[in-house]
């Protein structure tokens, strides 16, 4: 009896699925929808769709980051980051409540490394701000792609650029398009949807919830 108790024993430890904080990963190659992944030193190629046979799974990648899903959990990863003991609870937390402003919901964020103030704004198609702001963001913007822009004051001249990263809070996501407005408006960066897209919104009656979908 005893024997077959421990038999019984070992096969319910190994149908239990192993736990992300038990198996570490660090990407450490990225390309379009492929990923080069590290589990104990031992290297993965995956394409979209893939699994290491940990069970970590490849749910898209381009150059600067891979979404990889483990135990029905998704987290957004760029090269070199290691997915260790914090990787559920990552997924967990990758949520921002924001409360009204006079009407506004405007948080405090990072571009670029930089605090910077952000207007949550569904209407503008990108991330936008003033030559000031992108001055002190360190963004070399004249010699970027001009483009006609319209605004609530009318029509004016924009640039094209890319932002290394947008945070809020602990939702951070790389490589953001943005348009810097050759002007003194906006006066505080309006957070449009080359971000927030990305994101899922949800008001609950004055309160506004973003979640990271991946």
């Amino acid at each position: 009896m005893k024997k077959i108790g421990l038999l019984l024993l070992i096969i319910l430890l190994n149908t239990f699925p192993a736990s992300a904080e038990d198996i570490p990963i660090m990407v450490v190659g990225l390309f379009t929808d492929q990923a080069v992944v590290e589990i104990n030193g031992k290297q993965h190629l995956l394409k979209v769709g893939e699994s290491t046979p940990e069970g970590f799974k490849l749910v898209a990648a381009d150059s600067t980051k891979a979404v990889i899903e483990f135990n029905k959990q998704r987290q957004i990863y760029p090269i070199g980051d290691v997915i260790s003991t914090n990787y559920i609870e990552a997924e967990k937390n990758t949520a921002v409540t924001l409360w009204p402003n006079n009407g506004m919901y405007i948080a405090t964020g990072n571009i670029n490394g930089f605090t910077t103030q952000l207007l949550v704004d569904t209407g503008a198609s990108t991330v936008a701000m003033n030559a000031a702001t992108a001055a002190r963001l360190g963004i070399d913007y004249l010699n970027s792609e001009q483009v006609g822009i319209r605004t609530a004051s009318g029509s004016g001249r924009g640039y094209k650029v890319s932002l290394n990263f947008v945070q809020l809070e602990n939702i951070k996501l790389y490589n953001i398009d943005a348009v810097v407005i050759d002007g003194e408006e906006p006066s505080t960066t309006l957070l449009g949807m080359s971000f927030l897209g990305q994101l899922d919104l949800q008001h609950n009656g004055e309160r506004l919830d973003l979640r990271q979908k991946y």
